[in-house]
């Protein structure tokens, strides 16, 4: 009896320990509690009674279990074709492992993610440089002079011609603004001011010109920098007339339906954090409203430039300590690796080798275009952001994405956009507004610009040998060529290509003659 009860007593005082009284821990210990003194269970109808319980919860969780072996069947049941299917398609895609595709490197493919192409590049452009400057400096020692850049720009300490003949370009400037205020009142007719401009302009280019060629003390860098000065004026100067006379002509259209706010001189206008005054024909002729101009870091004139809020500190100061490191390594690279690579190169002109030249000339190539690219970056980035941030000038697009170019008009169109813009502007859409036709026009902006390539170089140097001259209007033929029968990256690479040969050839020249002409022989 005690055998049969054992168990279902073991079950039952389980069962009643779950409730978790004290009383309930005695009596699962079971023969413990006796031994112990604790006293036998007083009521078994008690424990007989929670026997239908336990019973109970017996049957309901054979119930639940079984509705969820049914659920389970019926979820089987109901998945296995959704199984069969992916076991169909798992083994279809282990059949056809093949598709309709291009290679990535192939331009039907439409893949356009080279940036690991380009950081190898840019790798072994480091890595090859290095190697060539490291050989440098063990072949001819340290060059770098900071001394020397000032011999550059002064014979004699005591004499700066230069800078006289950059202060002399006030005349320039203030002859300009004083004929278009006679023009505005009317003292002088259309006509005469017309020629007073066409006076101005033209003597500033020969009397700039004349003093660099006829002054003994003036450096070729002196001089390019003095005439670089005179032909931003110059361009400046002919955009402020030709603006100022469209002035006349809409004031003149108007005459008759002129409003006050039209007439009048000066309106407050709130832009941004700073207050900027708007002026209206005549009021932009003051001093002020010139020489803001003639420092803004642009080429074409109108009354009121977009203005910045703020001046920005932080960038300000980015940018000047950009403008004065840049500077240091320019001169430190003309110094160690251009001039050395010039010299040497002088041998093989006279002698007429050709081997010989095109290894000079490929050996140039790599420090000329390096310090070209860090020339646009210090100039076109650094320096007239930092102009342009000083002023408010609010117009920041000096370039555009030129390294991008397909065709060399691209490239001439979008590398200078203040040299564009004045060229479309005062040049190139008058042209056409007078009948000529799309080539004829581009070829003559192509002149004009040959020209003061020409006159910045030649003028210093003091010689003439048409080198840029031709080298720029060699452009014209090679940009019909790469338009018509080159696209795309074959284009691009042309772009390139007519950049990193062509300038070494015009400095090799050009310093080749000069050393031939001022030293009478070369080495």
């Amino acid at each position: 009896m005690s055998d049969t009860k054992g168990p279902a007593a073991r079950r039952r005082r389980t069962t009643i320990s779950g409730g978790g009284g004290a009383g309930s821990v005695k009596q699962a210990n079971g023969t413990k509690g006796h031994d112990a003194g604790g006293k036998p269970p007083q009521d078994p109808a008690g424990v007989k009674a929670a026997a239908p319980e336990v019973s109970k919860q017996h049957a309901s969780h054979n119930g639940n279990v079984g509705r969820e072996e049914s659920g389970k069947r019926q979820q089987q049941s109901r998945s296995s074709p959704r199984k069969q299917s992916s076991a169909v398609e798992d083994i279809s895609g282990r059949l056809s492992c093949h598709v309709l595709q291009e290679s990535l490197l192939s331009s039907a493919s439409g893949y356009s993610n080279y940036r690991g192409i380009l950081n190898w590049c840019v790798v072994m452009l480091v890595l090859s440089n290095a190697r060539l400057f490291l050989e440098n400096i063990i072949k001819y020692g340290i060059l770098v002079d900071p001394i020397q850049v000032v011999s550059l720009f002064l014979k004699d300490p005591y004499s700066w011609p230069a800078a006289c003949l950059i202060i002399v370009s006030n005349l320039f400037i203030l002859t300009a603004l004083y004929v278009e205020r006679r023009l505005a009142v009317g003292t002088i007719s259309e006509t005469t001011g017309r020629i007073l401009h066409i006076f101005n302009l033209t003597f500033m280019l020969t009397f700039s010109s004349a003093t660099v060629l006829s002054v003994t003390s003036m450096t070729p860098v002196g001089g390019v920098f003095s005439l670089g000065i005179y032909t931003v004026l110059f361009l400046k100067l002919y955009s402020y007339q030709d603006a100022n006379r469209w002035c006349r002509e809409i004031r003149q259209a108007k005459a008759k339906s002129l409003t006050r706010s039209y007439s009048c001189p000066n309106v407050q206008q709130s832009n941004g954090s700073a207050v900027h005054s708007l002026v209206s024909y005549p009021g932009n002729l003051t001093h002020r409203d010139m020489y803001y101009f003639v420092c803004a870091p642009t080429l074409c004139y109108q009354l009121n430039f977009p203005r910045s809020p703020r001046i920005r500190k932080r960038f300000l100061m980015r940018r000047l300590f950009e403008m004065l490191f840049l500077m240091q390594l320019l001169v430190g690279l003309i110094q160690q690796w251009m001039v050395p690579t010039i010299q040497n190169s002088m041998k093989p002109f006279r002698e007429m080798d050709f081997s010989r030249m095109v290894e000079r000339l490929l050996k140039l190539a790599v420090p000329n275009h390096l310090i070209w690219l860090i020339f646009f970056y210090w100039f076109f980035h650094s320096s007239m952001n930092f102009v342009a941030e000083l002023l408010q000038f609010g117009d920041r697009e000096f370039y555009r994405d030129w390294w991008n170019s397909e065709t060399v008009t691209y490239f001439w169109a979008n590398w200078n956009i203040p040299v564009h813009k004045w060229c479309l502007r005062h040049f190139y859409k008058p042209m056409l507004k007078r009948g000529t036709n799309k080539f004829l026009a581009q070829t003559a902006v192509f002149l004009v610009s040959a020209f003061f390539h020409e006159y910045l170089v030649s003028v210093p140097l003091k010689m003439f040998r048409l080198w840029a001259f031709m080298g720029m209007m060699a452009q014209v033929p090679l940009a019909w060529f790469v338009g018509r029968y080159l696209n795309g990256n074959y284009g691009n690479a042309a772009v390139w290509l007519s950049l990193i040969i062509g300038q070494p050839i015009a400095v090799l020249m050009y310093f080749h003659d000069y050393y031939v002409i001022h030293h009478g022989s070369t080495k």
